[in-house]
């Protein structure tokens, strides 16, 4: 193979020597492609219902296709402000203030963000060193550990624990987890992949864990607005003690049904908000302006997010009242938009097996749970969305039956 020589190796004492490429070192090494890409992939080879990756299959509210579409018109097209334009924070502001009856400054610690993964990323980089150590409760969103490698930190993992009333947090055993080195603990409610949610007695053993520390929370909230059987969402701005420590993320992509635009929030105190947008501004500076306006337009009538908790209950509970027609057991989910079921009285495969055996010969996609463990954990579960239309839902179903 012929490599051309650069001007500067042509000018060495040795033209005749290729130059040396030096051996890729990533800080990532043993990251690959994600578990959603490659079963999503799967699904469109074998035209299989893709209850895998967590998007929905139907549209916007075609009015918030509007508000761009004005807003790119009125000429609202440059770079906006580096922290969000002012009347979209406000408009964040003011509805966790009438939710969850905390009152962030939406000029100091309301900050937009390219998407809540962003956010949790720019979160761990302005606040985790080298030998830092930060909590992950398993099974995680796999975001998470690779965003903690990648700001220096070393996760330590407390696994959820699992029985009739689903998944729950075991706080003794993360209790026991911190050490004089825990900078952070992060906590995802309502819960992906598992379809838990945390109460107020959950937020209130977090309070005495981090009492009189000085660790630090990251709150990932993006499904707050599903939140189902008429609980209410346990948001850590609830709770004044919790809330003055937490940078707590949420999604507009989930609550609006526009995860492709990529847009959400993180709120947290003015001390932790001013390191953030340091971080912020080098990682992405701005967010896109005209959808930055819609939405702040579109959020001066709360009923789609309010209403938001009875339009997915449904859709929970139509595809709950189709899987009793299979031999998969139910696993309780109060919120998101998953569901996750326990198959080991149908196959003995392993959680991946089993997950590409539904896509290729059911034409059904699924994730298998096991992904979102550093160490892959097999419990027989494996987690589907069901944020699709009803006749997608009805189709999945029906393959599912004949299990």
């Amino acid at each position: 193979m012929n490599i051309p020589h650069s001007t500067t190796a042509m000018t060495n004492s040795t033209p005749d020597r290729l130059p040396v490429t030096p051996a890729l070192e990533t800080k990532l090494p043993r990251v690959g492609t994600t578990i959603f890409t490659v079963m999503s992939a799967l699904a469109s080879e074998h035209g299989a219902v893709n209850l895998g990756q967590g998007f929905p299959d139907f549209d916007c509210d075609p009015a918030l296709i509007d508000a761009v579409t004005d807003a790119m018109k009125q000429g609202l097209n440059q770079y906006p402000p580096m922290t969000g334009v002012p009347v979209l924070r406000t408009a964040i502001a003011d509805k966790i203030e009438a939710l969850y009856g905390h009152r962030y400054d939406a000029a100091s610690e309301i900050t937009v963000t390219a998407g809540a993964t962003q956010g949790i990323l720019t979160t761990l980089l302005c606040c985790v060193r080298t030998g830092d150590e930060v909590i992950v409760i398993e099974p995680a969103y796999d975001s998470y550990v690779p965003a903690i490698e990648l700001a220096g930190g070393t996760p330590v993992f407390v696994q959820m624990q699992l029985g009739e009333t689903g998944y729950t947090v075991p706080w003794d055993k993360v209790a026991a987890a911190v050490s004089p080195r825990t900078r952070m603990i992060m906590v995802n409610t309502p819960h992906n992949p598992t379809g838990s949610v945390l109460d107020t007695s959950d937020l209130e053993k977090l309070a005495d864990i981090v009492r009189g520390t000085d660790i630090l929370i990251l709150s990932d909230e993006v499904y707050e607005h599903m939140v189902f059987d008429g609980r209410e969402h346990a948001s850590l701005c609830r709770h004044p003690e919790l809330a003055a420590r937490s940078f707590v993320n949420s999604s507009f992509g989930k609550t609006y049904h526009v995860t492709g635009w990529k847009v959400g929030y993180v709120a947290a105190p003015a001390a932790l908000s001013a390191e953030f947008r340091k971080v912020h501004q080098f990682n992405v500076f701005t967010v896109n302006t005209p959808v930055q306006y819609a939405l702040a337009a579109y959020m001066k009538n709360p009923a789609p997010y309010l209403e938001l908790p009875a339009f997915y209950q449904r859709k929970r509970d139509l595809f709950l009242d189709g899987l009793k027609n299979t031999r998969f057991k139910l696993v309780p989910s109060g919120g998101t938009y998953f569901q996750c079921v326990d198959y080991r009285a149908i196959s003995d495969k392993s959680e991946a097996d089993f997950s590409k055996w539904l896509t290729t010969e059911l034409g059904v996609a699924a994730i298998p749970v096991s992904a979102f463990y550093a160490q892959p954990k097999e419990s027989g579960i494996v987690r589907f969305c069901f944020a699709k239309k009803d006749e997608t839902l009805q189709l999945a179903l029906k393959r599912l039956a004949a299990i």
